[in-house]
């Protein structure tokens, strides 16, 4: 499967009647097994990126080209799980057809084999985020979108995840899309990282990571974040 991506205009009004444009001229695409991620500044509309492509926003200009079949696995900002439903219930709400055998799979490789039969409130952010990460997997997405998947997490955890999240990509050959504003994340994860202006966003630049995820060593990281940095601060 591949992503193509065009949004020529994204703009919406206020309660007072103005209008704001949010997203200019954005284009790109992904193929499958790459992982593309959105860096910009605060408010400049990555988030709304994510929901055009999601085909969550139908209002705006451009067009968003997949194959119409689909699978289409996101992970928000906020969890968003059932509170009345278990952990297990979760996934298998969002994936009727996923069989045990992957399911558990899924479990085992997220560390959440102790809770499948917890309730979201019983869980910590940190838990919640992982059995979100489960949820959108467990459809087995050709297009996985990942909304700051790791915020408000400790260092520790979200190191555990990251690479947790790393596994499961390489694991199968899908698009995946996302936002964050950490630096490790998008030098970890990332193929190829699209920097975005502030409002009206427009990509300002396209810098490919040519290191296959499985060899980044930690000095190949730190290379990657120093330049990161450097462009997202334009010096």
């Amino acid at each position: 499967m591949q992503l193509e991506v065009h949004v020529a205009s994204k703009a919406f009004k206020n309660a007072a009647g103005e209008r704001h444009e949010v997203l200019e001229d954005i284009a790109f695409a992904l193929k499958p097994g790459e992982t593309g991620v959105l860096i910009g500044p605060s408010g400049c509309g990555k988030t709304t990126l994510l929901r055009i492509v999601a085909g969550l926003d139908h209002d705006y200009q451009g067009h968003v080209s997949r194959p119409p079949q689909t699978r289409i696995g996101m992970v928000f900002q906020e969890p968003r799980l059932l509170p009345w439903r278990s952990v297990e219930q979760n996934l298998r709400i969002a994936a009727p057809q996923a069989d045990e055998a992957k399911l558990s799979a899924l479990f085992a490789a997220l560390e959440l084999n102790a809770h499948r039969s917890h309730f979201p409130g019983e869980l910590s952010l940190g838990l919640a985020r992982r059995v979100a990460v489960a949820r959108a997997l467990a459809v087995e997405p050709d297009l996985l979108i990942l909304d700051e998947p790791l915020a408000s997490l400790d260092d520790a955890l979200a190191t555990r995840l990251r690479g947790q999240i790393a596994s499961l990509v390489e694991s199968r050959p899908m698009v995946t899309l996302m936002v964050t504003h950490d630096l490790e994340d998008a030098a970890c994860l990332g193929d190829r990282l699209f920097f975005l202006s502030a409002r009206p966003a427009r990509i300002l630049d396209v810098v490919p990571i040519c290191a296959p995820r499985r060899l980044r060593g930690e000095a190949e990281i730190a290379l990657i974040k120093a330049e990161i940095a450097r462009r997202a601060t334009g010096e």
